[in-house]
């Protein structure tokens, strides 16, 4: 088996990685180092998350770059502050035994100011997230005309969160570099794109299969309605007592909405969304991390480079739209050779989208029944005799105690001693699930279909309307139904693909995808279906607003024209 002295990486490197425990590579790392050790070669590096990427460039970066020379000379990309941090943490430990090599972080949310003052003192890497390093291009605050080597880390979210433009004006901003090194979890369109732009002849390595999920997952789902989407999130939770877990939600509003309803019940979770300053967004992952927290529940893009050791379950409260963000997904857990469970909550009519999912993953999910409330009660009392059982009661102190429990409980039979402790412990419980009903969708659809006579309920007609209207939005529309089109002055060209376009888009309206039907996206335009009633809502908090110095306009785009009839937009728009 390799080993990282095998590999040719400098000695002082090598005591680092030992103390750390880092004996054998992992098979990027084995791939990646030798070639990123001549420092000239393009690199494109394929590969899920939590298998040693930023070993695989940070360890050849700390070997070839001059110590003596106080100047960047290599930059790291990354989309987010979290991946930022980790990156220069794990850098740090690399080179505990390299003197005069400096790297430093910049990102926003923290003071400019002081990032400032550290590039001036004489850096020889800079890691950075997009929208900063601007910035400090921008004010001449740092020299990338003297950068070697540029890597992008987690190069495929960094599209997926719009930065496109931003990588590009980058790349044309470092005419010196001698090599590129673009690590990615999946290849689409776009970062291949990019690659044959700016990098000469990459070589290529590929670990496991892109887009394909983590043999480590075991990936799940749950059949229900709609309706009964968040009692079978409760449901689950429950019935995995030791759950350390993060819920993942289409809109910040349902993150905040589930977060509540689930701490008001008496869960230790708390939500992470675009609204939080960065001081609640540290305090928030800060208690997570130490397990103050059970849960956490995220959008994607607030979730966005999070790394958490011994995450077990990852919970889709909704399907994303998109492979890759699925597969983003569920890479939070099963990392470093942990097992873990990736859990979907699925509608009847979205089942179509799963298979296309777990086909696109090449791997099996499980279908898996909804548990009753006596499998939750029941899984919860063998979680606290198990517990009870494994107790550290070897402190002394608990001795002084004894002959007064046992003279307390003198008249009290042990069997009824437990019996009081189990009724303590699992009231709340016995009480909730008492008369809990079937979630399952198969033994409704089976009731069901026995009387075909009766109507359905107002609140049955409901939850499928806005999945009809999405299946045929062109008819409901033609026609006069119930969808009004909307014109926006965003496209593709604002760094946008469909899936983030529309988390902004629901994001900034605190609207549900539900009232969404089809969307149109252009270079510089995009046209949006919504339900008639949540119209006027979306074009309140989008028109005037700004998206990258970009003045937002969005209005009805048949305004002025019969019904049924699209208006253009005027050359410009």
């Amino acid at each position: 088996m390799t080993t990282f002295e095998a590999l040719g990486i400098d000695a002082r490197l090598i005591q680092a990685t030992d103390e750390l425990g880092y004996v054998n590579p992992t098979a990027i790392q084995e791939q990646a180092i030798p070639v990123l050790l001549s420092g000239t070669q393009d690199f494109i590096g394929l590969a899920q998350t939590g298998t040693g990427k930023t070993a695989a460039f940070g360890l050849p970066l700390l070997h070839i770059i001059d110590a003596a020379a106080k100047y960047p000379q290599a930059l790291v990309v990354c989309p987010t502050r979290e991946l930022c941090l980790q990156i220069v943490k794990e850098i740090e430990l690399f080179k505990k035994y390299m003197t005069g090599v400096s790297v430093v972080a910049v990102y926003g949310g923290a003071s400019i100011g002081l990032q400032i003052r550290d590039l001036k003192r004489g850096v020889q890497i800079v890691v950075a997230t997009p929208g900063r390093l601007i910035d400090l291009i921008e004010r001449k605050a740092i020299n990338l005309e003297q950068i070697k080597y540029v890597v992008l880390d987690e190069a495929d979210e960094m599209l997926n969160m719009g930065f496109q433009d931003d990588i590009e004006f980058i790349l044309k901003n470092t005419p010196a570099r001698e090599s590129t090194w673009l690590f990615s979890a999946t290849m689409p369109p776009e970062i291949r794109k990019v690659s044959k732009k700016y990098m000469k002849d990459p070589k290529e390595v590929t670990v496991g299969k892109v887009n394909t999920a983590n043999k480590s997952i075991d990936h799940q789902y749950y059949v229900t309605t709609a309706q009964h989407r968040y009692e079978t999130l409760k449901r689950i939770i429950d019935f995995n007592p030791g759950i350390y877990g993060i819920i993942f939600t289409r809109t910040k509003l349902d993150a905040q909405e589930i977060s509540e309803r689930l701490t008001r019940e008496g869960y230790d979770i708390d939500a992470l969304h675009g609204d939080l300053t960065q001081q609640q967004r540290d305090k928030v992952m800060g208690q997570f991390r130490d397990k103050s927290l059970q849960l956490l529940i995220a959008t994607d893009v607030a979730a966005r480079g999070i790394d958490v050791v011994g995450i077990t379950h990852v919970i889709n409260y909704e399907l994303p739209d998109d492979v890759e963000i699925y597969t983003h997904r569920s890479g939070r857990t099963g990392r470093a050779g942990n097992q873990g469970i990736c859990v979907s909550i699925v509608h009847a009519k979205e089942m179509y989208k799963f298979k296309q999912i777990e086909r696109i993953n090449n791997s099996q999910f499980h279908k898996m029944d909804i548990p009753s409330g006596k499998d939750v009660c029941r899984k919860q009392f063998f979680h606290f005799m198990d517990k009870l059982l494994s107790t550290d009661i070897s402190n002394s102190e608990y001795e002084t105690y004894v002959p007064m429990l046992a003279e307390k409980f003198a008249d009290i039979s042990k069997e009824e001693v437990l019996k009081r402790i189990a009724a303590m412990e699992f009231d709340r419980f016995l009480k909730y699930y008492e008369n809990s009903e079937d979630l399952n969708l198969r033994e409704r659809s089976k009731r069901d279909s026995n009387d075909r006579s009766e109507p359905r309920r107002r609140d049955e007609r409901s939850e499928g309307r806005g999945d009809r209207d999405r299946g045929d939005s062109r008819k409901e529309y033609t026609r006069g139904g119930g969808y009004s089109r909307l014109f926006v002055n965003l496209g593709t060209k604002d760094g946008f693909f469909k899936a983030s376009f529309l988390q902004y888009i629901l994001d900034m309206s605190d609207l549900k995808k539900e009232v969404l039907g089809k969307i149109d996206m252009k270079d510089m335009n995009s046209w949006i279906e919504i339900d008639k009633g949540a119209a006027q809502q979306m074009i309140r908090s989008l028109d005037g607003k700004n998206y990258k110095g970009r003045r937002i306009r969005m209005n009805d785009a048949d305004s002025g024209g019969p019904a049924g009839f699209v208006k253009r937009p005027r050359r410009g728009e």
